[in-house]
């Protein structure tokens, strides 16, 4: 994408800032000299010059006005944000969804299976919203997010293996994966935001490589200076073992469905997003700052 292509920004209004792209975007924007109205559930977090902290259960009380906005917050709950992004005058609108609506339409277990649903009605519930009020938007579906210790996909697998030594996996684990780095995925969306392309799209955007989830694993494994250790066991134990872990707060939402997944390819092709605004992802490489 050419830097004619690129619409100028001056402020943004992101909600969910303090999630982990949130994280990644603030820091973006801040290097850029944008500044930033962050919105979200918590207190203040920081005081970053250029950043103006907002709680959303007060945003009402704002007079600004800011036209263009990222949302990192689940989009479950984005019809909450619709009034506050009517009064401050939005004109174009990126939020972030997840390719979670496809992998788990077909999911064995009943939540899961909710949970893809939820998040299809809330895609046409913001698309149909922005339409009938003239706002342009534009919808980013990430794979797998990992990146800066924060992730519950990567990150969670760590803290298994610290925790436990190995890490148990379902037959050969072979179903493929492209884990994104938070920061890609904060790149897509302040290049989506700015890029005339992409007004009133959805797109799919994966990591730059491809690998088996064993893969994965083993490369977990690995940059934590350790010798992968996985084990292939019976879904019926997998059943067991998920069941039990359930009871600790951590692992209260693993299912025995994620086990299944081991064996299927979750991957999406992020071609057009390279064409409509230059997504480039990094290659799955794991550094000291993300594990």
């Amino acid at each position: 994408m050419k830097d004619s292509d690129v619409l100028p920004l001056s402020e943004i209004g992101i909600i969910g800032a303090t999630s982990l792209v949130g994280d990644c975007l603030l820091k973006q924007l801040i290097q850029s000299g944008i500044r930033v109205a962050a919105y979200s559930r918590r207190e203040k977090v920081s005081s970053v010059d250029g950043v103006d902290w907002h709680r959303l259960d007060a945003a009402a009380a704002d007079d600004k006005s800011i036209k263009h906005w990222v949302s990192l917050a689940p989009i479950t709950a984005l019809s909450g944000c619709f009034s506050l992004l009517e009064a401050q005058g939005a004109r174009r609108v990126v939020v972030l969804s997840s390719t979670s609506r496809f992998t788990k339409v077909d999911s064995s277990n009943p939540e899961e299976k909710a949970y893809a649903l939820r998040f299809a009605e809330a895609e046409a519930q913001f698309q149909s919203w922005a339409e009938n009020l003239g706002i342009e938007w534009v919808i980013l579906r990430p794979t797998l997010i990992y990146g800066l210790k924060r992730d519950t996909n990567v990150g969670e697998i760590a803290r298994f293996i610290r925790r436990f030594g190995f890490f148990p996996i379902l037959g050969q684990a072979k179903g493929l994966r492209q884990p994104i780095h938070a920061q890609d995925v904060a790149n897509a969306c302040l290049a989506a935001l700015q890029a005339p392309l992409a007004a009133n799209r959805s797109y799919n955007i994966s990591g730059g490589e491809t690998l088996t989830y064993r893969a994965m694993v083993s490369q977990i494994f690995l940059a934590i200076h350790l010798q992968p250790r996985v084990f292939s066991i019976p879904l019926w134990l997998f059943r067991v073992a998920v069941a039990v872990l359930r009871q600790l707060p951590r692992y209260r939402l693993w299912t025995a469905a994620m086990a299944e997944r081991m064996n299927q390819d979750l991957v999406f092709d992020h071609s057009d997003a390279t064409r409509d605004f230059g997504f480039q992802p990094r290659e799955f490489k794991l550094s000291s700052d993300d594990i």
